[in-house]
């Protein structure tokens, strides 16, 4: 499969380089330094999950994990570690190099339209230069929750629907999967929230979406 994936990749123009375990893996990507990753669930020597977090603890690299089910528990355990996006087998390569190209695809706010940042209450979102606070701290975000706060943050307070935001984070519109947004809403509380599991900036408008406040 990694060798039918490469070749369908470099006949799109991409370079890859593959590795055939997680360890592997893990090493190729401090070495090489790439622009995407694409993980595997199923590894010979551990899971695509605990790779995930590994990966995460030292690189932002957009990941889109693959796997051969459907199942939530895959799909929100893979997202829930760190992966942008997720896959199933049996991949189509048209369909994948379509994701990559949106993961890969950067935020570039109007300049007519959109202030360089914005503040919600203690919460400051630099929309051009990338940096976000809380406070005082430093927050880390990775690359797809970035752009997933700088939707909202550019909303000016209004509610940005899941199919929304799927359109303009993701590019899939409303044939992208929710749980995506879902799952990264919460990745994202745990980074911009001082409590998590009582919101005040990422907040829930039930059955309608999300929006930030102050």
């Amino acid at each position: 499969m990694r060798r039918v994936l490469r070749l369908a990749l470099e006949d799109e123009g991409f370079e890859v380089a593959e590795a055939a375990t997680g360890g592997q893996g893990l090493e190729v990507t401090h070495l090489t330094g790439p622009d995407v990753v694409l993980l595997d669930l199923m590894l010979p020597d551990t899971d695509g999950f605990a790779v995930c977090r590994e990966l995460r603890k030292a690189s932002n690299v957009p990941v889109i994990m693959v796997t051969a089910r459907t199942d939530s528990h895959d799909v929100v355990g893979g997202l829930e570690a760190g992966a942008d996006d997720y896959v199933t087998k049996p991949l189509v390569a048209k369909e994948l190099t379509a994701r990559i190209r949106a993961l890969l695809r950067r935020v570039e706010p109007a300049a007519d339209r959109r202030p360089r940042r914005v503040e919600f209450g203690d919460l400051s979102v630099g929309l051009d230069d990338g940096v976000v606070t809380l406070g005082e701290r430093s927050v880390a975000l990775t690359r797809t929750e970035f752009r997933l706060l700088v939707e909202l943050a550019s909303a000016d307070g209004q509610i940005c629907s899941r199919e929304q935001l799927l359109d303009r984070v993701w590019g899939y519109g409303y044939f992208g999967d929710s749980r995506l947004v879902d799952v990264h809403i919460r990745r994202l509380r745990t980074k911009v929230e001082k409590d998590p599991n009582s919101p005040r900036h990422v907040v829930t408008a039930r059955g309608l979406g999300y929006r930030l406040s102050a």
